[in-house]
């Protein structure tokens, strides 16, 4: 496998020079993935954006039937603003057998090691075809991925399974939470800061929320536990938070962004409807004593949903290809959800550590790769 590495190691070598943090669009390096492929004679299928800025890519080798495996990978990375790296992130380097770049570990790693396999993959005699999916936007809440699995559901050979490829060191995963990313402006009522009783001030009512938000969350730490989770249980975070100008005014409005991670079998309907009950019955009439104008609006901008999928096709055919008798949950996000749902059963498994992503000086380790390679060479016979 030692001049297969240097192959995966050079594709991601080039994967990473790509700057696709997802404010950028993605299609210098899907055009990269398309022309590489096409130099293989596998012909590429490009599924746009709806503004036509980004897109999916979507290739078969093999007979064009049911029943194949799709490799599935994101190619976006998040940004690197504001973090302290040690070298350039977009120029992969590599020291002691670790090879460092923004996206080495989510996800590039493994998208490289697909596209190192896939000469290997033409030249065998597939009884079912194995399937590439990169998409877009999975870092901003898995926004690329729904308009290929579209594409899937509607016009291609329908596969019997998914490995997303995000980085379990190589561990097969068959649960994660969920997402529900929120935005809340909150509108008071402006006044001189030396009358306080006349005004509504939105950013204490933002602290109001805040505070029910993670009184919120240790309710549902003490009722809804899942111990395959670390934590395990359903947590929030707010993130962001902006609003006032000057210290003798009263804030007359501020903006939250916040999120919430459901465990399975959390229903984050639920959650959300107890959160707006709380709004309405608590939190708008003590501010509209005051001013009946004031409002709180909240829009869910994201919503992913929990994947809990034990003993699906996709893990026995990952427990087969890796040898493991095991299988875990993950606490981060990733599209598994989101194919499982619409019918395409699905595993997570892919090389790198996720303690290294989104960190400065991101990384993953030479022999990850290797063991990704063996792992998708073992998967071609499973086929």
């Amino acid at each position: 496998m030692h001049a297969k590495t240097d192959t995966a190691t050079s594709l991601l070598r080039d994967l990473v020079g790509f700057d696709t943090t997802s404010r950028n669009s993605n299609l210098p390096i899907i055009e990269y993935i398309a022309d590489y492929l096409l130099n293989l004679k596998i012909p590429a299928r490009i599924i746009p954006s709806e503004d036509g800025a980004k897109a999916n890519l979507f290739a078969t080798i093999g007979p064009d039937i049911d029943g194949g495996i799709i490799l599935s990978g994101h190619s976006d990375v998040v940004p690197v603003d504001g973090q302290h790296w040690s070298t350039d992130p977009f120029d992969m380097a590599e020291t002691d057998g670790r090879l460092f770049g923004r996206g080495t570990a989510d996800m590039k790693g493994f998208i490289a090691c697909s596209l190192s396999m896939a000469r290997d993959f033409a030249e065998m005699e597939l009884r079912r075809p194995i399937h590439l999916a990169f998409s877009y936007d999975e870092e901003v809440g898995c926004l690329g991925v729904g308009r290929m699995i579209h594409t899937i559901k509607s016009e291609l050979p329908h596969p019997a399974a998914v490995i997303v490829g995000e980085p379990t060191n190589m561990q097969i995963a068959n649960a994660h939470k969920g997402i529900c990313v929120m935005s809340t402006t909150i509108r008071g009522r402006e006044a001189h800061s030396s009358r306080p009783q006349v005004g509504v001030n939105a950013i204490e009512a933002a602290g109001s929320l805040v505070s029910y938000l993670y009184w919120l969350c240790d309710e549902l730490a003490r009722t809804e536990r899942d111990d395959r989770f670390e934590p395990p249980f359903t947590t929030f975070n707010v993130g962001g938070i902006s609003g006032g100008g000057v210290v003798n005014i009263i804030a007359p409005e501020c903006q939250l962004n916040w999120e919430f991670r459901p465990i399975p079998g959390a229903n984050p309907d639920a959650i959300s409807a107890r959160i707006e009950d709380w709004v309405e019955t608590e939190l708008l009439p003590r501010m509209r004593r005051t001013d009946p104008d004031c409002f709180v609006d909240s829009v869910r901008d994201v919503m992913v949903p929990p994947f809990d999928a034990p003993n699906s096709a996709a893990e026995a055919i990952a427990r087969s290809a890796s040898g493991h008798n095991n299988a875990g949950a993950v606490a981060f996000v990733t599209e598994a959800s989101l194919f499982s749902g619409a019918g395409i059963p699905a595993v997570i498994c892919g090389p790198g550590d996720i303690a290294q992503a989104h960190q400065p000086d991101e990384f993953i380790a030479v022999d990850q790769l290797s063991a990704c390679l063996e792992f998708l060479g073992a998967l071609a016979k499973e086929v």
